[in-house]
């Protein structure tokens, strides 16, 4: 393209300032030859004394560099999600059909609905209890029935736990609770054993530790002068056992939501839960 370049000369050099429109292109500085017959043949356009601005006609190429290329930066590799930690779900009971069905077995029966629902099998007998593995979700549960008899429910719990390796955190042991309503669900982070006799014994084989969450299940108080103790092994009547039937379906949800969203969720679940009417 066509530029107009003015030179202006001083004694010694002179600079040549190239303008198309109003960008500036370029400015240089040139050896001052403007006295030299061959300069002023072939670009000027008219003479003056030294110090003279002289016009030239003059042409010139631009060339505009490509814009940088930003570089490609490959996506960094996503960290492997860590594997959810198994849980250990034990329910308290007395083996046997003497006791099967019994205020002291709802245990063992928040155990069998959950095992029924997740498709989880029962079948084997390990650390003595019926043992079965499965899933929630994607999270690995252990399922377990101590058969040692309530008082030494402990011996069994204490070997699973020590054998897998399993944080206490992971450990929600479910029993049936003197002090709630009937049918009435409460889920706690850790605490005592409140006298119930299979929680005493877990908490001496895992060395007095109480820090391992624990649902308990509310079986009613005895009626009129009844011992406490012939009450846990009565049976339910109709009623009862379809407040129950219930009860256990609110426990199983609580269990999911255990499992796979957190401990505060479950509790949140259950605690504020309205009673359930048949």
């Amino acid at each position: 393209m066509k530029v107009a370049c003015v030179i202006s000369s001083t004694a010694s050099s002179a600079t040549v300032l190239c303008r198309c429109g109003r960008s500036l292109f370029s400015s240089f500085s040139v050896a001052k030859t403007l006295n030299s017959s061959s300069f002023r043949r072939g670009w000027m356009s008219n003479t003056a004394a030294a110090g003279s601005l002289y016009q030239i006609s003059c042409s010139m190429t631009t060339q505009t560099s490509p814009p940088d290329t930003p570089a490609i930066i490959a996506p960094l590799p996503e960290k492997p999600k860590p594997k959810p930690q198994p849980w250990l779900i034990v329910g308290l009971g007395n083996p046997g059909k003497r006791y099967a069905g019994t205020r002291h077995n709802v245990g063992f029966e928040m155990i069998d609905t959950i095992a029924d629902a997740e498709g989880i099998s029962m079948g084997s007998v390990s650390f003595k209890a019926q043992f079965g593995k499965g899933f929630i979700g994607d999270v690995p549960i252990m399922l377990a029935k101590p058969q040692t008899f309530m008082n030494a429910s402990g011996e069994s719990v204490g070997a699973i736990v020590s054998y897998y390796k399993i944080p206490l955190k992971q450990v929600l042991v479910v029993f049936d609770d003197l002090d709630l309503p009937f049918a009435k669900l409460r889920l706690l982070p850790k605490g005592g054993h409140g006298g119930h006799n299979g929680m005493r014994s877990i908490m001496n084989h895992l060395k007095g530790n109480r820090d391992f969450p624990r649902l308990r299940i509310g079986i009613g108080r005895p009626p009129g002068k009844m011992d406490p103790a012939s009450f846990v092994l009565r049976a339910f009547n109709r009623q009862e056992r379809e407040e129950l039937d219930f009860t256990l379906q609110n426990g199983l949800e609580a269990m999911r939501i255990l499992v796979l969203e957190g401990f505060d969720k479950s509790a949140t679940f259950v605690n504020s839960s309205k009673p359930l009417t048949v």
